[in-house]
């Protein structure tokens, strides 16, 4: 008998060993979008349609590749064409989770974290969900166009669009989480700065952590994801709930979801707050910490699962 019971524990572990190996991001999975991302032939902004469609279809050939059922919602804006790319996982009918990142960079840099690590993540998330044998409900991991200016808070925002589309066809959504720059950390006193001086006070003064952002009266999904992503962070995690009108809280895809009614909540290393490269060419892939960025990345499917 305690023969068996040692057999059956040492089974036991090895398969939960094995499943923490299947399930955890890989830094060099992220190091290869991102050297991508980051070396197109021009900055992948909205003057550039051939880049960002060159990009859009790499983004479909690493979802295929992980399992999806891949989409394009392609759109047009002034006379040109820009497009959505769609990776959905689980069962195809039923309520909808939404996982976005916008893959446009502002002006010409690179955007190693503005969006390269958000585009990076949901590929490598894909991986993850992929290896899944069974999911109870349908994931959409959505890559969307034109979050940069000129187009932030207009209707030719890829998230827009996207969020309009479910909303017109009246698609049931659980809830929408977005990946907005989630690479970017600094261990010393005073790296962390907030549109609010006394949050020092709250959250302290060192950019080492990820925020989980919603808004007051968020809904019922964004409480429970940034829960449950607090809670299986093996990095930390800032969990902020505050005004839409505070500075920051909705400056990325998940205000369009917010526009439709959807619960949607923003996960974030919070940019301007932190990394000082941001919209600057200065933002490069060597600035980056691609082993947090992976443990960001195992916390959000570890959320999705549990939520």
């Amino acid at each position: 008998m305690l023969l068996r019971f040692a057999l059956v524990s040492a089974a036991l572990l090895l398969r939960c060993a094995t499943a923490t190996a299947v399930s955890s991001a890989d830094t060099l999975r992220l190091r290869q979008h991102l050297v991508y991302l980051t070396t197109t032939p021009q900055p992948r902004n909205h003057q550039h349609v051939a880049v960002l469609d060159t990009v859009a279809a790499y983004l479909g050939r690493q979802l295929r590749q992980a399992g999806a059922r891949v989409t394009e919602q392609p759109y047009e804006v002034n006379g040109k064409i820009y497009r959505n790319v769609i990776g959905s996982f689980g069962p195809e009918t039923g309520p909808r989770l939404i996982v976005g990142a916008h893959y446009d960079v502002c002006d010409n840099q690179p955007g190693a974290d503005d969006n390269g690590t958000g585009t990076a993540a949901l590929l490598e998330l894909a991986r993850l969900l992929g290896q899944q044998t069974q999911l109870p409900q349908r994931i959409d991991l959505v890559a969307y166009t034109l979050e940069e200016p000129p187009y932030f808070r207009t209707p030719h925002m890829g998230s827009y669009v996207h969020a309009k589309s479910l909303h017109d066809q009246n698609v049931a959504v659980t809830g929408m989480v977005v990946l907005e720059m989630l690479g970017y950390y600094d261990d010393r006193r005073g790296s962390q700065k907030y549109p609010f001086a006394p949050l020092k006070l709250v959250y302290g003064g060192r950019g080492n952590y990820v925020t989980a952002v919603r808004k007051l009266a968020g809904g019922r999904f964004a409480r429970r994801f940034s829960r449950h992503y607090d809670q299986a962070a093996a990095l930390p995690v800032k969990r902020f709930i505050g005004p839409a009108w505070l500075p920051g809280i909705d400056f990325s895809d998940h205000l369009s979801y917010w526009h439709f009614g959807y619960s949607a909540l923003m996960l974030t290393d919070t940019a301007f707050y932190r990394n000082r490269n941001y919209h600057h060419a200065t933002d490069t892939l060597e600035k980056l910490d691609l082993r947090r960025l992976a443990l960001a990345v195992d916390a959000v499917l570890a959320a999705l699962l549990a939520v």
